[in-house]
């Protein structure tokens, strides 16, 4: 059974490891987390959740999910309240193509939408990752835009709360 917890500064061995795996360097470039202070912020940022999907108590993959308007550097700019973005990866190899990342997907929605205020959701996928483009957009995302966050180049798709429930 799959389920997900929030992720500690035990997590990060994983987490570093996972960030070195060919098919995470695919989809987030260039990407730099910073794992060891975010994970040892204390107390851990408002506006954010670190979670970490296990499967039978193995660590699978992680999911990020903030309220855009109040995180901190403002990556998505000037943005009405009451939405959130949802990063995700599964980052064991062997766990691809098993439908975790949909079950994934639908538990973040799940603490998405259980706040009420909450009426959209957005991924911002690099434009040149197709196959997590089909998969959004399998679970019900639409696309919005495209848009460059610094360097690269994004689709941005969404859901709101009608489409998922």
């Amino acid at each position: 059974m799959l389920h997900l917890r929030t992720a500690n500064i035990t997590d990060l061995p994983t987490l570093q490891h996972w960030d070195k795996q060919e098919h995470i360097q695919e989809t987030i470039p260039d990407e730099y987390w910073n794992w060891e202070y975010e994970l040892s912020r204390e107390p851990q940022p408002e506006w954010r959740q670190y979670l970490i999907a296990e499967v039978d108590g193995k660590p699978i993959g992680f999911v990020q999910i903030i309220d855009p308007a109040e995180e901190e550097t403002h990556y998505w700019g000037d943005i009405e309240a009451d939405k959130r973005a949802i990063d995700i990866w599964i980052g064991e190899k062997d766990y691809l193509g098993k439908g975790y990342g949909t079950m994934m997907m639908q538990l973040a929605l799940e603490i998405c939408f259980a706040d009420l205020k909450v009426n959209e959701v957005l991924i911002d996928p690099l434009e040149s990752n197709t196959k997590a483009i089909r998969f959004y957009k399998r679970l019900g995302f639409v696309f919005k835009e495209k848009r460059q966050f610094g360097e690269d180049k994004c689709e941005v798709y969404s859901i709101g709360r009608e489409q998922f429930t």
